[in-house]
């Protein structure tokens, strides 16, 4: 599918969504790699470098969360994403209400890394409960 070129007016103007490159009520992604691919899309309308430092950790954080909601959460059941000005949005819901907490790992249950690494990159991280589930939203700044 074709899509129209980004608008020429400068990056604080503008506003990227996930859903401006998607269908708005595209179901959630399934995996990680799904997520990574729709936020990369993100990042290329806005002008971010695919090569940089920073959509390396915006994709990171995506991976991150992603992959906690289905390990943790029963599955990601809403993910959106958006870049207004100079700031990536994520917001991802799970059917889990529990907050995610820092653990260390072991032997017997490697990891605890992912949730750390996403408090470290995000410039903000938000957790709200409902009771059928949780939403993080984070924001990265992307200069």
């Amino acid at each position: 599918m074709n899509r129209p070129p980004p608008s020429e007016a400068p990056l604080g103007s503008q506003r990227h969504r996930e859903d401006a490159v998607g269908d708005r009520h595209a179901a959630p992604p399934g995996s990680a790699a799904a997520a990574r691919d729709r936020v990369r899309e993100l990042l290329l309308l806005a002008g971010v470098s695919l090569d940089s430092v920073t959509a390396a950790d915006a994709l990171l954080v995506t991976s991150e969360l992603v992959t906690n909601a289905i390990r943790h959460g029963d599955g990601v059941i809403a993910f959106q994403a958006d870049i207004a000005g100079d700031v990536l949005r994520l917001s991802i819901a799970d059917a889990n209400p529990r907050l995610p907490a820092a653990r260390t790992g072991t032997v017997d249950h490697p990891g605890g890394y992912g949730w750390p690494l996403i408090q470290r990159l995000a410039e903000h991280v938000d957790c709200s409960t409902r009771p059928d589930g949780k939403t993080i939203t984070t924001a990265l700044r992307l200069s």
